[in-house]
């Protein structure tokens, strides 16, 4: 199941992007987006620009709404971008809150019994809203890392606006459904991440047999997880390479479609 898939090391304490986030000078907000009677917690971080800039949603990674996914929202918008990055599990707590009340550890196994459906409804409601803002040019990106690069490769399946769609070490959808992607789809990957790479070549076939753009990228001794493992203390050096080089290949292709 694609949900319940582990993402690498667990979490642990992620006090060096929390205060990356702190420290950051630019404009960031938690909004409430609503639909459906539903209410979904979102982070959103805005460049520091002179015109309307495009948008990127930012998909979590099994973990939830972490300090990490926070500070990643924060580089995109430091990248020149309005960054959005709901919390999936927004009202999905016992008590009715989101990532940051689940008990340590039960955060992923509620991500994996979240309705599809319900995904795709909060994804389309944040795209909605971050277009809809008065500083927003009407262009629409999605990214994810892990269960989150699998929800977004899901999510252009069902979302035909997207300028571009950036998948992070997460799995393909199921051949039908990729007949209804209309947007450019961009892999990046670790190469000592097999359970994830084994994925690749029948995605490359099923992709072209369909007549749609994919094109995965797999950087040699990177692992699972690699831009968040790569940018913490002390990296492994292949995956702060890997990260190095994914975010220069993030920023030509948000540049360029």
């Amino acid at each position: 199941m694609l949900g319940l898939v582990v993402c690498g090391a667990v979490v642990s304490a992620q006090d060096w992007a929390r205060t990356a986030v702190d420290k950051s000078p630019r404009h960031r907000e938690w909004v409430t987006v609503t639909h459906d009677g539903r209410k979904v917690e979102t982070f959103v971080a805005y460049p520091e620009a002179s015109k309307n800039t495009p948008v990127i949603v930012l998909i979590h990674e099994i973990f939830g709404m972490s300090d990490w996914v926070e500070e990643v929202t924060d580089e995109f918008a430091a990248a020149g971008y309005i960054a959005i990055a709901p919390d999936l599990l927004s009202g999905m707590a016992p008590k009715g809150g989101g990532t940051k009340e689940f008990p340590a550890g039960e955060a992923g196994r509620a991500i994996g019994k979240l309705p599809p459906e319900q995904i795709t409804a909060d994804l389309n409601a944040v795209a909605d809203y971050g277009l809809k803002l008065p500083a927003a040019a009407k262009k629409l990106f999605v990214a994810g890392f892990c269960y989150g690069g699998g929800q977004t490769f899901r999510f252009a399946t069902n979302r035909p606006d997207l300028a571009a769609a950036m998948v992070f070490y997460g799995t393909p959808p199921d051949k039908e459904s990729m007949a209804r992607i209309k947007a450019p789809v961009f892999g990046f990957y670790g190469g000592n991440d097999q359970r994830i790479g084994a994925t690749i070549p029948d995605t490359i076939t099923n992709m072209k047999e369909l007549g749609k753009i994919y094109e995965p990228v797999t950087y040699e001794g990177a692992g699972h997880g690699f831009m968040r493992g790569g940018e913490q203390p002390d990296p492994k050096p292949a995956d702060a390479k890997a990260r190095e080089e994914a975010w220069a290949r993030i920023k030509k292709i948000m540049s360029s479609h």
